[in-house]
C-alpha cells in the first residue's frame, strides 16, 4: 500500500520592514531606560518640596548612567562564568554597551532642563517627560512589531500594550500626589 505523505504547507518567515533594526540589545536597554528615567522624573517631583528641576535632571541621569554601567558589570560578571576569559577589554565593552539606557534618559533631562530657566514648572516637566515616554514607547512597541512582519493591526497591539508601562507610571504618579 502507498502512503502518500501528507505535506503541509511550510510557514512562511516573517516579513521584515526595509532598513536596519536595532539590536535586542539595544531596545531592551532602550525601553528600560524610558521606564527609569519616567519613574526617576515621577518620583523627584515631590509636592510640598522646593522644586530644584537641575539637580531632579542630575538625578536622573547619573542614575541612568549608574544603572547602565551595573546592568553592563552584571553581564561581566555572568561572563566570568564562561570559559573565555578576555579580560578587562570585553568587561568595559559590556559595560559600554549599555549606552542606550542613558541615551533614552536624555529626553526626560532636556524637558527638566527646561524648567529651570522657568519656561514652565517642574511638574509641568515631568508631566511632558512621562506622556513623551509613554509616546516612545507606544512608537518603539508598534515599529519593532512592524519591523519583525506583524500587520498593522498587530503592530498597533503591540504599541499600545508598551504604552501601558508608560501609562501605570502616570497613574502612579498620580495617584501618590
Amino acid at each position: 500500500m502507498h502512503h502518500r505523505a501528507h505535506r503541509f504547507p511550510r510557514p512562511t518567515p516573517p516579513r521584515r520592514a526595509p532598513g536596519r533594526q536595532p539590536s535586542e540589545t539595544t531596545l531592551f536597554s532602550g525601553v528600560y531606560g524610558l521606564v527609569l528615567a519616567s519613574a526617576l522624573a515621577a518620583a523627584l517631583d515631590s509636592p510640598g518640596e522646593t522644586a530644584d528641576p537641575g539637580s531632579d535632571a542630575l538625578w536622573v541621569l547619573l542614575t541612568a548612567l549608574a544603572s547602565a554601567a551595573a546592568h553592563g558589570y552584571a553581564h561581566v560578571i555572568a561572563h566570568r562564568l564562561s570559559a573565555d576569559h578576555s579580560g578587562a577589554g570585553v568587561g568595559l565593552r559590556a559595560m559600554l554597551a549599555e549606552w542606550p539606557v542613558v541615551a533614552a534618559a536624555v529626553p526626560t533631562v532636556v524637558l527638566l532642563l527646561t524648567a529651570v530657566p522657568s519656561w514652565w514648572t517642574e511638574s509641568e516637566a515631568v508631566n511632558a517627560a512621562l506622556v513623551l515616554n509613554t509616546l516612545l514607547l507606544a512608537g518603539w512597541g508598534a515599529w519593532t512589531a512592524h519591523g519583525a512582519g506583524r500587520g498593522r493591526a498587530a503592530s498597533l497591539r503591540a504599541g499600545t500594550a508598551d504604552m501601558l508601562i508608560g501609562l501605570v507610571i502616570i497613574a502612579a504618579n498620580a495617584l501618590i500626589k
